[in-house]
């Protein structure tokens, strides 16, 4: 089977500030360049990375007109703030944190 491979997304996921819900959440994002693909929030950090590489290989595989196997990718020891690749079906992709892609002089900037 041949792989498609260059492919990238950046991610953000962060911890939601407690409020009227008496459970942690975590939010995620997952973007292809400027576009935003898929976000959400889970109840643990797991949960939120195994998100985001479902979300990943769906948009991945959508993008070359293929449907994603039915198991999900497999998350190997994936930590928030890392740079991971994810190999699924015949796509392989990484998923690099949003700070990363920003140019050093754009990272302390607070965006709205």
């Amino acid at each position: 089977m041949a792989i498609v491979e260059g492919l990238s997304f950046s991610y953000v996921l962060h911890e939601l500030p407690r409020d009227r819900l008496p459970f942690r959440r975590w939010r995620f994002e997952l973007w292809h360049g400027a576009r935003l693909e898929a976000a959400g929030w889970r109840m643990t950090e797991r949960d939120a990375l195994r998100a985001l590489h479902k979300h990943g290989s769906r948009v991945a595989h959508a993008m070359f007109g293929l449907r994603p196997p039915a198991d999900g990718p497999r998350s190997s020891g994936f930590l928030p703030g890392a740079a991971v690749r994810v190999q699924h079906g015949g796509i392989a992709f990484a998923l690099v944190p949003r700070a990363l892609d920003a140019p050093p002089a754009l990272r302390g900037v607070v965006r709205g």
